[in-house]
């Protein structure tokens, strides 16, 4: 049952990635005046699947001194470790439920520099190989800000597990009381899915696309499948942790996917090295000062407890010994 509901997600999982796309293109197209893609189906429902088709059936072209099988490899393994993430979305019936699944989290998403690094240098190109740098500078940079704001989450709720995360929110969700972490948890998710204004793992006009320069066809395809898969988990993960689940229908989740495209549209691209200078002096900084501001808070809050415990069973105890 575990296994068969676990295809089933990743099957709703890689349809939305196709949709999301075509949600991606129209919003794209809204902002710019103009229509998107219409024309394919009604309504251009049918836009993704033939993008799909187009991009399996073009040609692929094999360089002659690049490594063949880590070149094929890399999408591949860029496509797995977005599938991982998703058992920690939580369903009905038939889920794997994670005890430290945030931890889960974090090991799999570090695993991600090694997707851009491999991708430019399994090439065997110089744009490709600059590409992959740059981001993976970029990746690490924003990986430790990542854990630290989500560790002041797990802090709160005093759990690694997201569906406790969800019920500590049942009274009143975590935006609410920490909306400035929440600004910072998006930056950080830009910086980390490469989406704009942090793309710089994939600069056109800089790097001729960046890390995948030399992947076309089912590799490019792969690639781009991975990257809008793990910007929908993101979503899902930044509504649970701030919004204390996906909402009815998924309405928080769409919210934070809407966000992702709506900053596209919007910002342009950071210079490399305001890049850093955000990252290493402005978002580190903060999210740690906040990772403890939340420590001691909930530290004095426990000792408070603790202290209140102790008063009332010492007080029983007093009060067996000398009057019963």
């Amino acid at each position: 049952m575990v296994i068969f509901s676990y295809v089933m997600l990743l099957v709703m999982v890689l349809m939305s990635v196709a949709f999301f796309t075509l949600m991606e293109r129209k919003i794209l197209g809204y902002i710019h005046i103009r229509k998107g893609p219409n024309k394919v189906g009604f309504v251009g429902l049918l836009q993704p699947f033939s993008d799909v088709i187009k991009l399996f059936f073009k040609e692929m072209n094999l360089m002659m001194f690049m490594n063949l099988v880590f070149y094929h490899f890399i999408p591949g393994f860029s496509l797995i470790l977005m599938l991982m993430f998703w058992l920690l979305f939580s369903w009905e019936s038939g889920q794997v439920e994670m005890e430290y699944g945030m931890v889960y989290f974090l090991c799999v998403s570090s695993l991600g520099v090694y997707v851009i690094l491999g991708g430019g240098w399994f090439s065997n190109s110089k744009y490709g190989l600059l590409g992959s740098f740059r981001g993976l500078a970029q990746v690490i940079s924003y990986e430790v800000s990542l854990a630290m704001i989500m560790m002041s989450v797990v802090f709160l709720s005093s759990s690694y597990e997201l569906s406790k995360i969800g019920e500590f929110q049942d009274s009143m969700w975590m935006l609410w009381g920490m909306i400035g972490l929440f600004f910072i948890w998006m930056v950080s998710c830009l910086a980390e899915t490469n989406r704009s204004p942090f793309d710089l793992s994939e600069g056109e006009s800089e790097l001729v696309s960046g890390f995948n320069i030399e992947y076309g066809s089912y590799g490019f395809a792969i690639l781009f499948m991975s990257e809008y898969g793990n910007i929908i988990f993101m979503s899902v993960i930044s509504s649970i942790l701030f919004f204390g689940g996906v909402g009815i229908m998924g309405i928080f989740m769409l919210i934070n996917m809407y966000i992702f495209l709506v900053v596209r549209g919007t910002l342009v691209r950071y210079r490399y090295d305001v890049l850093m200078m955000m990252a290493w002096k402005m978002v580190l900084p903060v999210s740690i000062n906040l990772f403890y501001f939340i420590f001691f808070i909930k530290m004095i809050f426990n000792c408070s407890s603790f202290s209140k415990t102790f008063s009332s069973y010492s007080f029983l105890y007093f009060q067996n010994t000398y009057f019963m």
